[in-house]
C-alpha cells in the first residue's frame, strides 16, 4: 500500500502503556529506524473490521 502525502486529518489521542509495552515498542522503533507514530498507524490500519452493511441482514 502506498500512501500519497497528503495533510492528515487529525486526531490526537493518548495511550497508556505498561512498561514492557513501552520498551517493546521502543526497541522496535529503534531496530526498524521507523517512528512509533508510524508503527502505530500500521497496526491500526491492520486491524480486521467487519462490514455492518452484512450484519443488518442477519
Amino acid at each position: 500500500m502506498i500512501m500519497t502525502n497528503k495533510k492528515w486529518a487529525v486526531k490526537r489521542i493518548t495511550v497508556n502503556l505498561a512498561t514492557q509495552e513501552a520498551e517493546k515498542l521502543e526497541k522496535y522503533c529503534q531496530e526498524t529506524g521507523r517512528p512509533a507514530t508510524d508503527v502505530i498507524r500500521e497496526l491500526i490500519r491492520s486491524l480486521p473490521v467487519s462490514d455492518d452493511s452484512k450484519d443488518v441482514n442477519k
